[in-house]
């Protein structure tokens, strides 16, 4: 069983940054794709980004590319996701999630594990 710890959020301006750090536990299969998600109040669960276990192959929403990043640090077991020039349209939970096997679209049923989430709030 997967366990996921989000950590790192909190409030900031407009324009600021903030990074999430998501630390995993219990692999029992060969590869893992972990994303990061958010909700906000009233709105649809919206994937943001995504990478495999070995750090490879980071994909992005168009929604988030180019302010974004989603790395990998393997020997701490923890994905980050870097944000940068944060909107008040960026305010929401943010989640980090996980699936046993390849990296396949954004789809939140897609993936079996989740954390907690952190709440992120961007303030004009």
């Amino acid at each position: 069983q997967v366990q996921l710890v989000e950590s790192g959020g909190g409030s900031v301006q407009t324009g600021g940054s903030l990074t999430l750090s998501c630390t995993s536990s219990g692999y029992t299969d060969s590869t893992y794709c972990f994303g990061w998600f958010r909700q906000a109040p009233g709105k649809e669960r919206e994937g943001l980004a995504r990478i495999y276990i070995t750090g490879t192959w980071p994909y992005y929403a168009d929604s988030v590319k180019g302010r974004f990043t989603i790395s990998r640090d393997n020997a701490k077991n923890t994905v980050y996701l870097r944000m940068n020039d944060l909107r008040p349209e960026d305010t929401a939970m943010y989640y980090c999630a996980a699936r046993s096997g390849f990296c396949a679209g954004f789809t939140a049923t897609a993936y079996n594990y989740w954390g907690q989430g952190t709440q992120v709030t961007v303030s004009s």
